[in-house]
């Protein structure tokens, strides 16, 4: 049974188990993605700030994402409709052993879709020494126990 609003609270927090990253599928996704030559480029990144490829952004994401699912896979979402503070103080590197986490912040009821409630959570993405690789809050749709299915508008 899938959780709905009613079924999320304040301060709960869920992890997720570990994802190695993998060199290859990690250059793979820059060099068609983002190529800037420390994401692509195992030569040219040597010369770079971090001495080594790094996992561009946007692959951290899709890697938290798939992370992510294990969490919260259960909950009835609509849609995310923002992000906010998006940051990576931590560089990724292949080899790493990451793990995801959520917390939710707060909720209330949506102001015009009383079928719907809003949820913000606070995503985390950590490496195996415990440094946060990647975080944001996020700001979601949710069904309500009760409510039939509004579709697909926010």
């Amino acid at each position: 049974m899938q959780r709905r609003y009613e079924d999320l609270h304040p301060g709960e927090v869920r992890e997720s188990s570990t994802h190695v990253v993998d060199k290859d599928h990690m250059l793979a996704f820059a060099r068609q993605f983002d190529p800037q030559y420390f994401h692509a480029d195992e030569v040219a990144a040597r010369d770079s700030t971090f001495g080594e490829v790094i996992a561009s952004g946007i692959y951290t994401m899709a890697l938290w994402r798939r992370l992510d699912h294990e969490i919260a896979g259960d909950i009835d979402w609509i849609c995310g409709i923002a992000w906010d503070d998006v940051r990576f103080p931590v560089a990724v590197r292949a080899g790493d052993r990451l793990r995801a986490r959520a917390r939710v912040l707060e909720k209330r009821l949506s102001r015009t879709r009383p079928e719907r409630g809003v949820v913000v959570m606070l995503y985390e993405l950590f490496n195996q020494r415990d440094e946060t690789v990647f975080t944001c809050r996020s700001t979601n749709l949710v069904h309500r126990h009760g409510a039939a299915d509004a579709g697909p508008e926010a």
